[in-house]
């Protein structure tokens, strides 16, 4: 058994030892101790870690692996561009997950390249290396003490009741619905219009949004108004209106998250069917987010409403 007590927050959990075996590709010593580390705390036995150039070579690279870590920081623009087709293509053939840690300028490279089942992480913290491992190779016999299970599983259910909200909130109005109002007595007044009539609305004034939403951490802890999903849907909205294409990079800027926290809101908003991930036709390398149908004509009514309603956006 493992006891965790390192620094990120991990003291006080225990796991049981698997006999799942992890293949570490790294760029650097440094990169290789971290994903050590989180191949230990996850109970997997790790097999001798690889250079890329080492990576490049080996046939039998995935042999018996049930769990790929790559840490790309180090690797060279050169090498590292066939490294991430040839390991994601192997990964997604053999059914291997893979977790790749990257630097800021590697991300939009890697989301361009590797599969859409792949976890791109990005500064990830300990805590967000050993919950990515966990979460891919899905042990039943993972155990996590009464505490930090229940803080977990707290954190998630909140992440996914928020997620589900926005994405129920942005069906319904582009369906045209209100909600039920049999749950409740409203007043007739507050009740929004839904006639198909177009309100003008320009990037400018979401722009104007966004400022006011960034200037709050001027006077409150930022971490206080964390919202990602709305601020990256406010970006690609007004993105859209200004004819711009937005890369995962970027969209992990305009989250004003940790990055690693911005790619996992992406890739729940993608499977929720707000976010759609196209590939640039011209440049295999690099892939943009945008707002799925159905998600923009959602924005476009909730604009609307608001609108309508005489008050401002937020």
């Amino acid at each position: 058994m493992y006891e965790a007590t390192g620094a990120g927050g991990l003291q006080g959990i225990a796991y049981d030892i698997l006999v799942d075996v992890a293949q570490i590709v790294a760029g650097t010593a440094a990169g290789m101790a971290a994903a050590e580390r989180t191949v230990a705390l996850a109970g997997l036995r790790a097999r001798q870690p690889v250079d890329a150039e080492t990576a490049m070579q080996i046939d039998t690279l995935l042999d018996g692996v049930q769990l790929l870590l790559l840490e790309a920081e180090g690797i060279e623009p050169p090498l590292l561009e066939p490294l991430l087709s040839r390991i994601g293509a192997l990964a997604e053939a053999r059914g291997v997950p893979l977790i790749a840690t990257v630097t800021p300028e590697q991300l939009d490279l890697a989301s361009g390249l590797l599969p859409a089942s792949a976890v791109v992480q990005c500064a990830p913290s300990d805590a967000d290396r050993l919950g990515a491992a966990l979460t891919a190779q899905r042990a039943p016999t993972t155990r996590l003490h009464d505490g930090m299970r229940d803080q977990e599983a707290l954190r998630m259910r909140r992440f996914q009741e928020e997620v589900a909200r926005i994405a129920d909130s942005l069906t319904r109005l582009t369906r045209n619905e209100l909600p039920d109002r049999s749950a409740g007595i409203r007043s007739e007044a507050f009740a929004f219009r839904t006639e198909t009539e177009s309100v003008e609305t320009d990037a400018s004034e979401i722009r104007r949004v966004i400022r006011a939403r960034r200037m709050r951490a001027e006077f409150f802890e930022g971490d206080l108004f964390a919202d990602p999903a709305w601020d990256m849907l406010l970006d690609l909205y007004a993105a859209e209106l200004e004819h711009r294409q937005i890369s995962v990079s970027s969209l992990c800027i305009a989250a004003a998250v940790p990055p690693t926290t911005a790619l996992r809101w992406i890739g729940t908003l993608n499977e929720a069917g707000l976010f759609d991930r196209k590939a640039d036709p011209n440049d295999r390398r690099r892939a943009y987010i945008a707002l799925s149908d159905a998600a923009r004509r959602g924005m476009e009514r909730y604009i609307g409403a608001v609108k309508r309603a005489g008050l401002n956006l937020v």
